[in-house]
């Protein structure tokens, strides 16, 4: 029983993540509107929170240094986004090309803010608001406001092609033959195993690294049941996406991305300098941290990240609009704290900024779904949001009281 509720307690949001998707499949069953697991509705999840998810891994790295956040996300996609969309289709610049020049530009703008907050001392919020009014004018005025679309179909490939369906010689194997069906399903499930393999495998190394360091580990107990629950859960929705066309390449892309930063954030210096910040800064600057270079990072990098973001927006739409990027900030800042990010810094992971950002997804498609009115939807993700802070600030508040 102790072992059952250490795991919960560990595991809260994941375990309530679950037990969402099945209320909205229970739900949508019973009134004959589909099943959000179906293949279809499982490839737009994760073509239409991509985004949220590389935003909410930048912004973890802002919260991190003692609740910080950067308003300015949206606004940097349409300013990138816009700068892409003219070289493209106004200046025929090779889309390949657009790819560095779009992250470059993303990271400039991370820096430029990065500036004012680390060095001239402006408070993150004042620094971001301001960014957030500056840039989408002056992404606007680029623009002349209008679109830039359609964009090159090389370009969209890079984001929005599906493995293997987007890869398979038709003229051998022709679409909706049983090979064809065969090959797609072989390759997705591989694909599972894979990503199974790999993540049981960090899992041990890392448990090994730190029972040798001497650190605190989570039970054996409560580490098989959690990989064993992820297991399953990956390798059913790996299932689900071999039965339509495969695995779309943007479930690649933010595997790639969790991935480094999950490895930076728990196994790297810079990246355990974070953490000490939103502790305690003035501890951590005493101790030898550069808190000026880190803030610069992690601002730098939110910008580069929201980059990256604007290129996977523009390339889903097919355009640069003058709309691209409104309250991206908002979905981005919500999936951190309702992952389990403290809003005093210091505390949050990157599985649990992903868990976030499904959680938002599959509220925004079930509900959709089910034809629940837009504002209602904001209305319920609004209470979810401040439940998730409120939930950290009393937990924070009787542990206080406790050592009193």
């Amino acid at each position: 029983m102790n072992r059952t509720k250490s795991f919960l307690s560990k595991n809260a949001m994941l375990v309530v993540l679950l037990l969402v998707m099945l209320f909205f499949e229970v739900l949508l069953s019973s009134s004959n509107k589909g099943s959000l697991f179906s293949p279809e509705n499982l490839t737009n999840l994760i073509g239409q929170n991509g985004y949220v998810v590389i935003l909410a891994v930048g912004m973890l790295l802002c919260i991190l240094t003692g609740g910080n956040i950067d308003l300015a996300v949206g606004s940097t996609i349409i300013l990138v986004g816009g700068i892409c969309g003219i070289f493209m289709v106004d200046m025929g610049l090779e889309p390949y090309m657009v790819i560095f020049v779009g992250m470059a530009a993303g990271a400039v703008i991370g820096a430029w803010q990065a500036y004012w907050i680390s060095y001239v001392k402006i408070p993150p919020f004042i620094t971001t608001l301001s960014g957030m009014l500056a840039f989408r004018g002056l992404a606007l005025w680029l623009m002349n406001s209008q679109n830039k679309g359609p964009l090159p179909d090389n370009f969209k490939a890079v984001f929005n092609n599906i493995i293997p369906y987007s890869y398979i010689p038709l003229e051998k194997y022709p679409l909706n033959t049983p090979e064809f069906d065969q090959i797609v399903s072989n390759v997705t499930i591989i694909i599972g195993l894979a990503i199974c393999g790999v993540m049981i495998a960090l899992n041990i190394f890392s448990r090994m690294q730190k029972q040798r360091k001497g650190y605190d580990t989570e039970s054996i107990y409560s580490m098989l049941v959690r990989l064993v629950i992820i297991s399953g859960v990956i390798l059913f929705i790996f299932w689900q996406l071999g039965q339509h066309r495969g695995v779309p390449i943007m479930l690649v892309w933010l595997g790639l991305i969790v991935l480094f930063y999950t490895y930076f954030t728990q196994n790297t210096i810079p990246g355990r300098y974070l953490y000490a910040m939103g502790g305690n800064a003035k501890a951590a600057q005493l101790s030898g941290v550069n808190t000026k270079k880190m803030m610069f990072f992690a601002y730098t990098n939110m910008g580069g990240l929201a980059g990256f973001a604007a290129l996977v927006c523009i390339s889903r739409f097919n355009q640069a609009g003058t709309t691209l990027g409104s309250g991206f900030e908002l979905d981005a800042i919500g999936a951190c704290y309702i992952g389990g990010a403290s809003a005093y810094g210091g505390v949050g992971t990157v599985r649990g900024a992903v868990i976030g950002a499904v959680f938002m997804g599959v509220l925004n498609m079930g509900m959709s779904i089910m034809g629940a009115d837009p504002n209602l939807q904001r209305l319920i993700k609004g209470l979810v949001l401040l439940a998730a802070v409120a939930f950290d600030v009393l937990s924070k508040n009787r542990k206080q009281v406790a050592l009193t």
